[in-house]
């Protein structure tokens, strides 16, 4: 996909977006990765993660984001972690992504922060509907 198709506009349930394609994919590795947590209440935790992810497979050029663009995506996941020996866990996570906003190289602000858009506290609060939604659902069925 060049960078003309990736920033065309396109619609998806009746939503507008830009970007990839729905349904396409990327594959990542993240071989510098940094996790750092610390234990705040008897069942929580906050962590920060931080590393550059790299493709498996190159991209073409000219194609995607533009150099620079910043995304702000936010993350609900489910993690388990199997002790392997003092210093090592087996870790498996899944869940999902949702783009909160992004910030073009040109642009001074995030897209949330545009008028007529809606602000990254809005965002963050339909998504966690979204998914409290799903939670539900799947109680449901039980």
């Amino acid at each position: 996909m060049i960078i003309s198709e990736y920033n065309e506009v396109k619609k998806y349930n009746g939503k507008v977006y830009t970007g990839m394609l729905i349904g396409s994919s990327h594959n990542w590795l993240y071989p510098d990765g940094r996790w750092l947590e610390t234990k705040v209440a008897p069942d929580k935790w906050e962590f920060s993660f931080e590393a550059v992810k790299r493709r498996t497979r190159a991209a073409g050029d000219n194609t995607g984001a533009a150099k620079g663009t910043i995304y702000h995506w936010y993350i609900v996941a489910d993690q388990k972690a199997v002790k392997l020996d003092n210093d090592s866990y087996q870790t498996e996570m899944s869940g999902v992504k949702f783009k909160i906003g992004h910030k073009r190289p040109y642009w001074r602000r995030f897209s949330y922060d545009y008028e007529d858009q809606l602000s990254y506290n809005e965002k963050v609060r339909l998504v966690l509907e979204e998914v409290l939604g799903e939670v539900e659902d799947k109680s449901d069925e039980q």
